[in-house]
């Protein structure tokens, strides 16, 4: 668990399970706006209908706000899509936690989402002359794979929300989080919830089952292949509706939420999970200062507050 000093009203350092986001992370720039180009081209997708932006759209917060994300050819995502910002903090990847890097990532929606492969768009790539100067320009070797790989994984490193009222409070702008926040934030500790959603991503970083406290898939009823979660993976029945933790980053952005996208309403959210992964049952006020906190946690892309 990440840890870092905050000095308190009584300017007495406390340790706190949270870390902020870095304001830069020091990539090549070129490289950047090269990947950028690409997350936001059409000609990815074997009909040139889609682009990654389709599904991680950053001005909705990373993601489509869908409950599932459509593809080509009639794809249907099996489960919701999780946002792409701070993505590159997270340990893995996915709620299933199947890649442990955008390398490995990236061949999934190609394949599924974008109906395609990588030597089809490295195909295409070379046939446009913009691509092939905008290459040269910053790989020796050109037009490859892994020049294309690393362009996309670079942009993609770079999707970070800094900045947050919650962050400035970590670094010691005590003024930063109203009262309510503040609030919530110590009950978001006191209660639990900072045992799963810690570190930098506040989650991200490990996974767990879903209804530690309570069966969820009972009460929703209508069981999927996909609600098995890690077990799908690895096989192990210890891992059965396991999930990656989901960051909280810009969590009031990213509805609908869980992998099923089944709630659409954040303080609900929170009261679901308090109940199924803590047992216990919020007051109204509780629930009020929980969600002050978690908006505190919506940073900004590119020095930019979201739309």
């Amino acid at each position: 668990m990440s840890n870092i000093h905050v000095h308190n009203a009584e300017n007495v350092p406390t340790v706190e399970p949270i870390t902020p986001i870095p304001l830069d992370r020091f990539l090549n720039p070129a490289k950047v706006a090269l990947g950028e180009r690409l997350f936001h081209d059409t000609l990815l997708s074997i009909d040139g209908s889609i682009s990654c932006a389709h599904c991680h759209n950053l001005k909705l917060g990373g993601m489509d706000n869908q409950v599932r994300s459509i593809g080509v050819n009639g794809f249907v995502s099996e489960v919701n899509t999780p946002t792409i910002f701070n993505s590159v903090f997270n340990a893995t990847l996915f709620w299933d936690g199947r890649a442990k890097n955008f390398e490995e990532q990236l061949h999934f929606p190609i394949s599924r989402e974008m109906g395609s492969t990588i030597p089809t768009i490295i195909a295409k790539l070379k046939k446009d002359g913009s691509y092939q100067r905008d290459f040269s320009a910053i790989y020796s070797e050109g037009i490859q794979e892994q020049s294309f790989v690393d362009a996309l994984v670079t942009f993609e490193q770079s999707l970070i929300t800094p900045n947050s009222a919650f962050d400035r409070f970590l670094r010691g702008d005590l003024e930063a989080l109203n009262e309510d926040a503040q609030s919530g934030y110590r009950l978001f500790k006191k209660m639990g919830c900072v045992s799963c959603h810690h570190g930098i991503n506040v989650g991200g970083n490990m996974f767990e089952r879903i209804g530690v406290m309570d069966d969820y898939f009972v009460t929703r009823g209508n069981e999927q292949k996909a609600d098995l979660g890690r077990f799908n993976i690895t096989g192990r029945e210890e891992d059965r509706y396991e999930f990656r933790v989901p960051s909280l980053r810009n969590v009031e952005l990213t509805a609908p939420y869980f992998h099923d996208g089944s709630i659409t309403n954040l303080e609900e959210a929170v009261s679901i999970m308090a109940r199924l992964q803590l047992g216990i049952i919020l007051k109204d006020q509780e629930k009020l200062l929980l969600v002050s906190f978690l908006n505190s946690l919506t940073g900004s892309y590119q020095s930019e507050p979201f739309e």
